[in-house]
């Protein structure tokens, strides 16, 4: 049985591209926008979401220009789609939250199981709790549109 070659698919480049500004790109807030210059500035606009984004880094940073976050939104572009440019601990609310009930459970738990009566197990199981979604609170308010 002769072999039959199965072409494979392009790997998509994970270096970023400068951004040129004579082409259209997709708008990073995924709300399925368009992005178009701006005439005579380094500046997009979103065709949907209204927002206006600049240039910076030498052209391979698109970064939010008025933005509601307490950080600014930056992405790059690897010829396919937006990266996040600026990943620190304002995008990975998730593993810190995850961290802070790992460590509220493991300081928690053992003071309420050696305390002897059982209202006191109560009462420390509804403070754990209580404890337990203050972080979930906060990405629910960070991850909001």
């Amino acid at each position: 049985m002769p072999e039959v070659s199965v072409p494979l698919l392009p790997v998509q480049p994970q270096k970023s591209q400068k951004i040129d500004l004579t082409q259209e790109y997709p708008c990073p807030c995924r709300r399925r926008g368009h992005l178009t210059q701006i005439a005579l500035t380094e500046a997009f606009g979103c065709s949907r979401c209204q927002q206006i984004f600049v240039v910076e880094d030498s052209g391979y940073v698109l970064e939010q220009l008025s933005t509601n976050y307490p950080y600014k939104r930056a992405w790059r572009w690897n010829g396919h789609q937006w990266m996040i440019a600026n990943a620190g601990l304002g995008e990975s609310y998730l593993p810190v939250a995850m961290g802070v009930i790992l460590v509220m459970l493991s300081i928690g738990l053992p003071l309420a199981l050696s305390s002897p009566s059982n209202s006191n197990v109560v009462l420390w199981a509804v403070v754990l709790l209580l404890l337990a979604l203050l972080p979930a609170l906060m990405i629910l308010l960070a991850y909001r549109r």
